[in-house]
């Protein structure tokens, strides 16, 4: 049985039976890559994922569980057996941590969280080597929605900056790394911020893990923002002369999430699409891009 036969929301329900969770006025927190649903009667949210994506989440499980007993603030899983597959779907359950009213946490606190990451030893988990634009290649060339003028453009961008990225080297090493590191992915917890979404981690250099806050410009980030990430996290970014090769390549990133959404007939996600495209194509660094 494929996904399409099957709700997300009725694969997280199946899932929670398995699990013996509470699924009761369960309700929708974010439709993105990953559908994330709120369990209010077990204190938990369940993040239901993409097939195939069963090895990165059973990775990030475990790799939360050894950061969280090396004492960095993380989301952590729950202790259930997980994740589980359900009709196409990868589910996995983790603690829910509500959030407060008021601004989310800033730059300043990821890059304490990553001050820390990149100080910790190489996990006990056999993690891949870093690897830019190989989901958003697959998710371009399978596409049935995009143009072939726009297919061929995203493409033929993303190999130049491949081929740039691999003559670049990086004075901060290799190491752990999240991967998808950005002020989106932490939460509060209390006075603390956490560190969330952990699919994409690998080794690799530690300049990806700071080049997607210089790259968040596109969505209002400032710089005294910026600056208070560079002192949180002890070094200045701003200052590496091959920042915008890391910046570009994110910025062709978050287009993979877009092209999926828009092939399921998301009209805003379309709009968003081209909307982006348009000024990656002309070189348009000064309108800002929406969040979602």
């Amino acid at each position: 049985m494929t996904t399409t036969s099957l709700t997300p929301e009725s694969a997280a329900q199946r899932a929670c039976t398995a699990w013996g969770l509470s699924a009761r006025d369960i309700s929708p927190l974010r439709a993105h890559a990953t559908s994330v649903y709120l369990l209010p009667h077990a204190d938990a949210v369940v993040r239901v994922s993409r097939d195939g994506q069963r090895t990165p989440i059973q990775r990030a499980v475990a790799l939360t569980r050894w950061l969280a007993d090396q004492g960095l603030e993380v989301t952590e899983p729950l202790d259930v057996p997980q994740p589980l597959d359900v009709h196409g779907y990868v589910i996995s359950a983790w603690r829910h941590y509500p959030q407060p009213d008021g601004p989310p946490p800033g730059p300043e606190h990821l890059g304490q969280l990553l001050r820390r990451l990149h100080q910790l030893p190489d996990p006990p988990i056999e993690l891949p080597s870093y690897r830019p634009h190989t989901a958003l290649r697959r998710v371009v060339e399978s596409s049935a929605t995009l143009e072939r003028s726009d297919r061929e453009w995203i493409l033929g961008r993303s190999a130049d900056l491949l081929d740039a990225y691999a003559q670049l080297e990086f004075p901060l090493g290799q190491g752990l790394v999240h991967g998808d590191a950005y002020p989106g992915n932490t939460l509060w917890h209390g006075t603390a911020a956490r560190l969330g979404d952990w699919d994409e981690a690998a080794i690799g250099p530690r300049e990806v893990d700071l080049a997607n806050t210089f790259q968040g410009v596109r969505f209002g980030r400032t710089a005294t923002q910026l600056r208070a990430f560079s002192d949180a996290y002890g070094y200045d970014l701003s200052d590496w002369s091959a920042l915008s090769v890391l910046t570009e390549l994110r910025d062709l990133h978050t287009l993979g999430s877009f092209i999926r959404r828009a092939s399921m007939g998301d009209h805003d996600a379309a709009a968003q699409l081209a909307f982006r495209l348009d000024t990656l194509r002309y070189g348009d660094r000064t309108k800002s891009w929406a969040i979602h």
